[in-house]
């Protein structure tokens, strides 16, 4: 029996679960990151997915980069690498769909950065998160610098990237690095899909708008932002879902339309 492939896409009721699966320790090498990168693809682009957990199993989520396999690559290999590295977690961070990821154990280097490129963070209480790339002599090289400290801010953001330290859960929720800390390793999966799971007949388009919105107007001042909204909104009105959705409110109050996903 072949082995399984270390990143798989998994599909069941609405939610495509985009698993990690390279024991020990899930290190991200470069098979992994191809492999990432065509899974991101695929959950983006199949209509039976509506929204996204990844998750590296109940013991870790992914300890980062495969260091043995880096120590021998030249200047000229990493350029040529660091392209495909940021393409990977860019396509995750693309997925047009609500994400979160599932984080248990180590979520260390790119293991943290993959957990960043998720819309949101689900911790188990002993996991541990950081940017420890300093104490190689180099810096996050897959979104790190830019994602960490547009979460958290730039003082932190410095802090932890400077030191290169882990921090618990409890602390990165203090932070605002996660979204929620679950007392048990074995039940972070099940909260992040029953998160996931709200969304398997939303609003798909009005979904993709508001994460569109959001993440590009951040990356623009306000009233470009505003802009961006603007034309969001507007467009949604081309949709059935918007069509369905009023006529529900009218009809039947909030909350209870029966969305199509068009």
């Amino acid at each position: 029996m072949s082995d399984p492939d270390p990143v798989r896409l998994e599909v069941a009721d609405g939610v495509g679960t985009i698993r990690l699966d390279r024991p020990p320790m899930n290190a991200l090498d470069a098979s992994m990151q191809d492999a990432l990168l065509a899974a991101a693809t695929q959950a983006g682009e199949r209509r039976d997915v509506r929204a996204v957990v990844v998750h590296g199993g109940e013991k870790v989520f992914a300890a980062g980069a495969d260091i043995k396999e880096m120590a021998g690559w030249s200047y000229t290999d990493m350029v040529d690498r660091s392209v495909a590295l940021q393409a990977a977690f860019t396509a995750v961070a693309r997925i047009p769909k609500p994400t979160v990821a599932a984080v248990t154990g180590y979520a260390l280097g790119g293991g943290c950065e993959l957990a960043l490129a998720c819309d949101l963070r689900f911790a188990a209480a002993d996991a541990k998160l950081g940017q420890p790339e300093i104490l190689l002599g180099l810096i996050p090289g897959a979104g790190g610098t830019q994602r960490l400290s547009r979460l958290v801010g730039p003082s932190r953001a410095k802090d932890l990237i400077y030191t290169g330290r882990m921090i618990d859960a409890s602390e990165a929720f203090d932070i605002g690095l996660v979204d929620r800390v679950v007392a048990d390793a074995a039940g972070v999966y099940a909260v992040a899909v029953e998160w996931a799971a709200r969304f398997a007949s939303g609003p798909a388009y009005a979904l993709r708008a508001a994460k569109e919105a959001i993440d590009r107007g951040l990356s623009a001042d306000l009233d470009t932002g505003l802009e961006i909204e603007r034309q969001q909104f507007a467009g949604l009105f081309a949709t059935e879902d918007r069509t369905i959705g009023m006529r529900s409110f009218m009809e039947d109050g909030p909350g209870k339309a029966r969305f199509e996903g068009r």
